[in-house]
C-alpha cells in the first residue's frame, strides 16, 4: 500500500541567481496540472479525495498546512478517522506525494501563497474519481 511521501529537492545558486529542482521527481505519470492561490491565508480547501487517481504538490511560494486522511468507506467515511499533518514550505524543496485513496484538506499559512498540483489523470476523467466532504466533515483537523 502507497504512503504519502516527500520528495526532496535542492537549490543551485551563482552570480547569475538560483535554480530550485527536484530531480528525483518523476514526472512520467503526470498527466495535468493546475496552480492554486486562495484568496486569503486560512481558508479550507476541502476534503477532497480520490480512489483512483494520485496528486503531488510543490509549494511556488509561501507555506501550506495539509490535513491527510486514509478513507476507510467512499460512501460514508468515519469522521473520527486519524489525520496526519503536514506542511510545504516553498524554502524547503519538497514534493508532498499523495497516493490514491487519500483525501486532503489545506490552507494557505502565509499571504501569496502558491501552490502547484499534479495529477496522473487528465481532466476527462475528474468527475468519475472526487469525492468531497466539507471541511469539518474529519472531526481531528486543526490547522
Amino acid at each position: 500500500m502507497s504512503r504519502v511521501s516527500f520528495i526532496q529537492g535542492g537549490i543551485a545558486k551563482d552570480e547569475r541567481g538560483e535554480i530550485r529542482f527536484i530531480n528525483e521527481f518523476d514526472m512520467s505519470l503526470a498527466k495535468r496540472f493546475y496552480i492554486i492561490k486562495n484568496k486569503e491565508v486560512g481558508i479550507i480547501r476541502g476534503w477532497r479525495a480520490h480512489k483512483i487517481e494520485q496528486r503531488w504538490f510543490y509549494a511556488l511560494s509561501g507555506r501550506f498546512d495539509f490535513g491527510l486522511v486514509k478513507i476507510d468507506n467512499w460512501d460514508s467515511p468515519d469522521v473520527n478517522l486519524p489525520l496526519e499533518r503536514v506542511s510545504l514550505n516553498a524554502s524547503d524543496l519538497k514534493v508532498l506525494h499523495i497516493p490514491s485513496g487519500y483525501g486532503t484538506a489545506f490552507c494557505a499559512k502565509e499571504e501569496n501563497s502558491e501552490l502547484i498540483v499534479f495529477a496522473d489523470y487528465p481532466i476527462t476523467h475528474a468527475s468519475c474519481d472526487d469525492h468531497t466532504w466539507p471541511s469539518d466533515y474529519f472531526k481531528n483537523l486543526q490547522m
